[in-house]
Parts: structure tokens; sequence; C-alpha cells
């Protein structure tokens, strides 16, 4: 049986790669994708020095990158016009409507996956609006000279 060291220790990585994965994947989502990368880098380097190493660039541009996704109201209101239109889809794609006329292929293409695709598209309309509510909470109204001040500290 493994000792709390070791759970600990496999707890710790299992979260930071899976940090890293989300991250990747939300950077193609609005908001700040990149916080999400930096939590499971900071993990992560816990564990490895080659993660520590490079940590500092990660934190830099995910500091930067959160900054500026709530930089103007015009930016929250986009990131929070896909947020809604990804949870949409979710719950479109997992109803299952019946296939429009106009849909050039077969009906088994017609939103593949159901209620899998759907929840997964729903998942990832909520992780980005918590990352942009954290971003608004931490980062609005700070100029980017007072960010990058922020970000040597």
């Amino acid at each position: 049986m493994a000792g709390p060291a070791v759970i600990k220790k496999v707890a710790i990585q299992v979260a930071g790669w899976l940090l890293v994965l989300v991250g990747i994947a939300a950077l193609f989502l609005p908001g700040p994708g990149l916080l999400a990368l930096f939590a499971g880098m900071a993990l992560l380097a816990t564990q490895y020095e080659w993660a520590e190493r490079r940590l500092e660039p990660v934190k830099k541009a995910a500091l930067r990158t959160a900054a500026d996704s709530v930089s103007s109201w015009g930016r929250i209101a986009l990131s929070g016009l896909l947020i809604v239109f990804l949870v949409g889809a979710g719950i479109v794609w997992g109803l299952q409507p019946p296939v429009p006329s106009w849909w050039p292929l077969d009906e088994k293409w017609w939103l593949p996956g159901g209620w899998g695709t759907g929840g997964s598209l729903i998942a990832s309309g909520v992780i980005a609006a918590a990352m942009l509510v954290y971003s608004y909470l931490n980062f609005r109204g700070i100029r980017d000279d007072e960010a990058r001040e922020d970000q040597r500290v």
C-alpha cells in the first residue's frame, strides 16, 4: 500500500497534467486559458525541475493575457457572448434536434456524439466563464504597466 507522500505526489502530478491539458484546450476558447496552463505548470514545478525552469515565462504570459482579456467592456462582452454560444451549442447538441433539410450529409453526421459532446461543450463554457470571472475580479482595471510590475514580483 502506498504511503501518504506517494499519494500526494501522484495527486499533484495528475492535477498538474490535467490543468496543463485543460489550459492548452482553453487557449482556443474565450477567456484566459493560459491561467489553467500556469496553474498546472506551478503544480508540476513542485515535482519537476524542468517545469520550474519554464514557469516564469508561462506566468508572465498568463497574467498579461488575463489582464488583456478584461481590459475593455467590448472584450468582456465578446467573451461572454462566446461563452453563451458555447453553452447553447452544447445544449442543442445534446438535445439532438431533427436533421434540417439543408444538411448535405447523411443523417448520422448531424451532431454526432449526443450528450457526450454536448456536455463537453457545456463544461468548456463553464470553465471559460470561471476563468473570465477570475480575470475580471483579479485583473480588471489594472493598467498595463501595473500588470508588468505585478509580474516581476
